[in-house]
C-alpha cells in the first residue's frame, strides 16, 4: 500500500446494516482499496462481501452509509472502481476449489461490492509465522511445500487458461481452509494503488514477490509473472520470510546466498525450481503453469497445457454482460 492509503483507514459498515438484501455480520479486513465483511446472503447463505472504499480517494459521509470523493478525485475514484470491478469479473468467470468465486456484484450507497464464497481457515502467511516459531532446521518439510503449491498450481493454471493473471500472489493472498483447501485469494491483475502524490494510479506490486518486468515501463507482462510470484512464495515456505527485492542495491547477490543456504535443508531439486521461477530475465523462467507443476511432482498423465511466453503482449480479458452493465451505469 502507499503512504497515502495507509494513512487514511476506511470507516466500515456497522453490523447489521443491510446492502441490496445482505447483512453485515462484521468486518474482516480492510486495505487501501477497501473494507471486506462477513455478511448474510437474502438466501441465508454466510458469504464475504468486498467493498470498494479507497481511503485515499473517498471516504464515508457523515451519518450516511454513502462514499463519497472528493471532487478533485472523483475520475480517479471512478477508474479505480472500473478496475474494481474487472477483479469481480475476472474471479466470476472461473469456478475451481483453489480460486477464491464471486457470487454476485452489488451497486449501493455511490460504490461497488463483490460476494464472494466465505473461507474458515489462515493465510499461508499465518502458517509460516507459526512454524518459524517453532525454530525447527525446516520451515515446512519439502513432501508438504510439494503437495500444498501443486494444488496452488491447479487452480492458477485454471486462471491461465482464462487468459487472466492474477499478479499478486504471496502468503498473505493464499488462504488455507479449515478443510485443507488452498485457496488463491485478492487478485491484483486489475487493481492499481494511489500513487503518493495523490494524482494518478498505478500498478500494484508486492517487493520480493512482483517479478523486475512489475516495474519496468514498457516490459511485458504475463503467465511467468505469477510464476515469479510462485517461486518467491516457495521460498517463504522454506527460508520463513520474503526473499530480498532483487530491484533494491544487493537484492539479487543477497537472493544468491540465500539459494545456497537452502540446500543444506532442502533438495537440489526444489532450490533448482525457486531459482528458476525466479530468474530475473521471463525468457528464463518456465512458460507455463504446467512446467512448473511437472518439475514439482512429475506426472506422466497431465492434461495437454497451453504455453505461453513473454511474446504474448496481451491477455485478453472479455467482459461478462453483468459487468458491462454496472461499467456503464458507474461511468454515466
Amino acid at each position: 500500500m502507499t503512504q497515502d492509503s495507509a494513512r487514511s483507514a476506511p470507516v466500515a459498515l456497522s453490523p447489521g446494516k443491510m446492502v441490496d438484501g445482505y447483512r453485515i455480520v462484521q468486518k474482516i479486513g480492510s486495505g487501501g482499496f477497501g473494507v471486506v465483511y462477513r455478511a448474510i446472503s437474502p438466501t441465508g447463505e454466510e458469504v464475504a462481501i468486498k467493498e470498494y472504499l479507497p481511503g485515499a480517494l473517498a471516504r464515508r459521509a457523515a451519518r450516511s452509509d454513502r462514499i463519497v470523493a472528493a471532487p478533485e478525485k472523483q475520475a480517479l475514484y471512478r477508474t479505480g472502481m472500473r478496475c474494481f470491478l474487472e477483479e469481480g469479473r475476472a474471479l466470476a468467470q472461473i469456478s475451481h476449489p483453489s480460486v477464491v468465486h464471486v457470487l454476485n456484484f452489488l451497486h449501493a450507497n455511490d460504490t461497488v461490492y463483490l460476494v464472494m464464497n466465505y473461507l474458515e481457515g489462515a493465510s499461508l502467511q499465518q502458517f509460516i509465522m507459526t512454524a518459524v516459531s517453532l525454530n525447527q532446521p525446516k520451515v515446512f518439510r519439502e513432501s508438504t511445500i510439494r503437495s500444498l503449491f501443486d494444488e496452488i498450481l491447479r487452480g492458477l493454471r485454471v486462471v491461465h487458461q482464462h487468459t487472466l493473471l492474477h499478479l499478486d500472489i504471496k502468503p498473505a493472498n493464499i488462504f488455507i481452509t479449515e478443510d485443507d483447501r488452498a485457496v488463491l485469494i485478492d487478485f491484483g491483475a486489475a487493481r492499481n494503488v494511489l500513487h503518493n502524490d495523490g494524482t494518478y494510479l498505478q500498478p500494484m506490486f508486492t517487493p520480493g514477490f512482483s517479478g523486475p518486468e512489475m516495474r519496468q515501463k514498457g516490459k511485458p507482462i504475463g503467465p511467468w509473472t505469477d510464476i515469479y510470484a510462485i517461486g518467491a512464495c516457495i521460498f517463504s515456505c522454506m527460508k520463513g520470510h520474503p526473499p530480498p527485492d532483487v530491484a533494491r542495491g544487493e537484492g539479487e547477490s543477497q537472493l544468491s546466498q540465500y539459494m545456497l543456504q537452502l540446500r543444506t535443508n532442502y533438495s537440489e531439486n526444489l532450490v533448482d525450481i525457486v531459482r528458476r521461477c525466479m530468474a530475473q530475465d521471463p525468457q528464463n523462467r518456465p512458460h507455463s503453469v504446467y512446467a512448473v507443476q511437472k518439475m514439482l511432482a512429475p506426472i506422466e498423465l497431465l492434461d495437454q497445457e497451453v504455453e505461453y511466453s513473454p511474446s504474448d503482449l496481451e491477455v485478453r480479458n472479455p467482459w461478462s454482460g453483468r459487468i458491462k452493465a454496472l461499467s456503464k451505469l458507474i461511468a454515466s
